[in-house]
């Protein structure tokens, strides 16, 4: 036995002494550096602007040494025009780069072609920032995101104007596993009214791929003043998790577009003195809104505080499907215009009212709006052991919030 730990040992020398810092200083020295990565390199990008730089790679590390891509230092290796950067591979990391301005299709993409994607990849440090107007009628993502269990985190986005999602969840269809990917610690910052559909500041997944178990994770993110359209997060398929999410001056709301069994918890809601802010709206079956705090939010109608929609008979995949067994408990509801909205139509087709539904342990201040305005046939909704009243701000407690975005941002 003693006489194997000497090629083991041999082994793991090569393996350390094989990682290797690249420093380069364009998009030609970069598409000859990402030829020869191994586990463990870093490739580090000269700090400067980086005019219409297509940066492609497709890398394999591991997760105890990933293949890093990062700014010489952060915040100052700054990508402007038609610059993308498209990876593909495994665990590979993009760190502390900035892409300002951009004028392509995406700025960040996690595959480098369909059949080249990205798994267990992160983006991190990073930041994508616009501060023109985008040209007339042009659609374009800031990221979209591919393939399996990758990480968008610590980031800073903010300033899309263009038509098209800030950032998306593309979804294959059939597959065997959920992806998992992870949207947490980001600071994602003021988008203007877009005046149409299409502004959302993420969605994860579309109507086509609704009915697919997703399992994405967004948390710990603050949005600010993203007024995109009436849906900042967009949900279109199955299985997430959004929780302690802060929303700021939102005039829009988190919604629960397409999919079924997913979770809202423990976030914040708050008006922040804006036009419009809502907070959640539910379509679908099986979800769990629980723990969450509405607070000064004034929005109306499909921008109430909490909002159930009706469906639609035989909803076609891009419909409104009938609410089902909804779980709405322990949250609290302070100084919001509507609070609980029963029976909201958003279709002329739709009729169906929330079934196996339940309200119930909540806490909702009355010296605004009432508790509850009821549509449509409510047989099929328990609401039970609810607190309302007058006086119900002196309980309001909100959570400490994490640090989010990048440190050379803040």
């Amino acid at each position: 036995m003693r006489g194997m730990r000497l090629p083991i040992l041999c082994f793991s020398l090569v393996l350390s002494i094989s990682a290797k810092e690249i420093p380069v200083a364009d998009a030609t020295a970069f598409v000859t550096a990402v030829k020869s990565t191994a586990p463990g390199d870093v490739i580090i990008l000269q700090d400067g602007t980086w005019a219409d730089a297509h940066l492609k790679i497709h890398a394999s590390g591991t997760a105890e040494k990933p293949v890093t891509i990062k700014a010489q230092t952060p915040g100052r290796v700054v990508l402007t025009g038609g610059s993308r950067l498209s990876v593909a591979g495994g665990h590979v990391v993009v760190d502390g780069l900035w892409f300002q301005n951009p004028t392509g299709e995406e700025a960040i993409e996690l595959r480098i072609d369909p059949k080249e994607l990205a798994s267990d990849c992160r983006v991190t440090n990073c930041a994508v920032t616009n501060e023109l107007q985008a040209a007339p009628g042009k659609s374009a993502r800031f990221v979209s995101i591919y393939g399996a269990r990758n990480r968008i985190d610590h980031c800073h986005v903010a300033g899309k104007t263009s038509d098209g999602t800030t950032v998306v969840v593309w979804l294959p269809g059939a597959v065997e596993e959920p992806p998992r990917h992870r949207i947490d610690h980001n600071h994602f910052g003021p988008r203007q009214k877009l005046g149409k559909n299409g502004g959302e500041t993420i969605r994860v997944g579309d109507s086509k791929t609704s009915m697919q178990t997703a399992a994405c994770v967004v948390e710990h993110n603050l949005f600010e003043k993203c007024d995109g359209e009436l849906e900042c997060i967009s949900n279109k398929s199955c299985g997430n998790l959004y929780r302690l999410n802060t929303f700021k001056g939102v005039s829009g709301t988190l919604t629960l577009r397409h999919g079924n069994a997913c979770r809202v918890e423990n976030n914040v809601f708050l008006g922040d003195n804006a036009g419009g802010c809502g907070g959640v709206r539910v379509i679908g079956e099986d979800h769990v809104v629980t723990g969450n705090v509405f607070s000064g939010l004034t929005g109306t109608e499909a921008r109430s505080a909490l909002c159930f929609m009706l469906g639609i008979p035989d909803s076609a995949p891009h419909g409104y499907f009938q609410v089902k067994r909804a779980r709405v408990t322990n949250n609290t509801f302070v100084n919001c215009e509507h609070n609980i909205l029963i029976g909201m139509s958003g279709d002329k087709k739709a009729s169906l009212p929330p079934v196996e539904t339940e309200i119930s342990g909540n806490r909702i201040q009355t010296a605004r709006g009432k508790a509850f305005e009821i549509r449509c046939a409510a047989d099929g909704v328990k609401i039970h052991d609810n607190e309302t009243g007058g006086d119900l701000a002196a309980v309001l407690k909100l959570p400490e919030s994490a640090p989010v975005g990048p440190a050379w941002w803040r």
